[in-house]
């Protein structure tokens, strides 16, 4: 390993994420992971890394970084106004920092995530097969916690030369200002009063401030369900579950792995990128889609991302 980024500031909650564990899912282990996968994914494609290596995930605020060796990186997802030595920096993009070279972040433009890649793939503690950072259980990315100023960041070695210059075009990239989430119907979505299904799928929601990576409590027009109680069962990323009090809660990576809260919806997987760019405060809309559309947006993503690879 190569120690190649020093941590001057880590902004508001910097960790290593990579694409987590689902394997231990059926453990009681949430997968966790990158918040949005096809940002990380890309990232690490645009400086020759496999789309599964490790990234730093920053949220809300971008941390201050110095090169300590010469090294390829790329940022993608959120932009949060990248600067190299102060002078404004690509997205989307791989770019080589000299050592001593400084990356700063001047402030939340578009999204709450961005991601970090760097050639070689952020190396950190493996836990249950993944170096993705869960707080919670304090394992895994840097001893189980967020990034700390005087934190050296290591790299593993490149498998090959990394690329310079590879950018992913615009027309590729999600449309993270565009707040609607393309949704299919969820098995319980017959419970739902006609009046709440069109509120659903009409009505502005709101992410509250009690909203993390485990899930997004969302505020908007009181749904309400028929039935009786459900036992509990498995649960994924996406998934929009309706509690008793009536406001849906979105499930996101560190997911708990079972529960038994009516779903009513289940985001497309390409949606799952823009509601990772959401932050407290954001209004979302969701769109009922069908299974075909779905997988035809699942299709035209992968596509994308295997842009990248040729």
């Amino acid at each position: 390993m190569t120690q190649v980024i020093r941590v001057v500031q880590p902004g508001l909650f910097t960790t290593i994420q990579d694409l987590g564990r689902p394997q231990v899912s059926a453990s009681g282990v949430p997968p966790g992971g990158a918040m949005d996968r096809f940002a990380h994914s890309a990232a690490n494609l645009l400086v020759g890394n496999e789309r599964g290596a490790a990234t730093l995930e920053c949220t809300l605020t971008g941390p201050h970084l110095t090169a300590e060796t010469p090294c390829v990186i790329a940022i993608t997802g959120a932009d949060f106004d990248p600067r190299i030595n102060g002078s404004s920096a690509p997205t989307w993009t791989g770019v080589t920092l000299a050592a001593g070279d400084r990356l700063t972040f001047g402030g939340r433009r578009v999204g709450a995530r961005a991601y970090i890649a760097v050639a070689g793939g952020v190396a950190g503690d493996r836990w249950l097969g993944s170096m993705s950072t869960n707080v919670m259980c304090g394992r895994g990315g840097m001893g189980g916690r967020p990034l700390i100023g005087g934190d050296v960041v290591s790299t593993n070695e490149p498998s090959g030369e990394p690329r310079l210059g590879r950018t992913m075009p615009d027309d590729l990239r999600p449309r993270y200002a565009d707040h609607t989430l393309y949704a299919i119907a969820g098995p319980h979505l017959g419970r739902l009063l006609p009046e709440s299904r069109r509120a659903l799928f009409g009505a502005p929601y709101r992410v509250t401030h009690d909203s993390n990576r485990m899930g997004y409590r969302l505020e908007g027009p009181r749904l309400e369900a028929a039935g009786e109680e459900l036992l509990s069962f498995g649960l994924v990323a996406g998934v929009v579950q309706l509690p008793s009090g009536g406001q849906p809660i979105l499930l996101m990576a560190d997911h708990q792995t079972a529960g038994g809260y009516p779903i009513i919806a289940t985001l497309a997987s390409a949606s799952m990128p823009v509601a990772a760019q959401l932050a407290p405060g954001d209004e979302l809309r969701f769109a009922e889609t069908s299974i075909e559309a779905a997988l035809a947006m699942r299709a035209a993503q992968r596509a994308g991302l295997e842009s990248l690879t040729t």
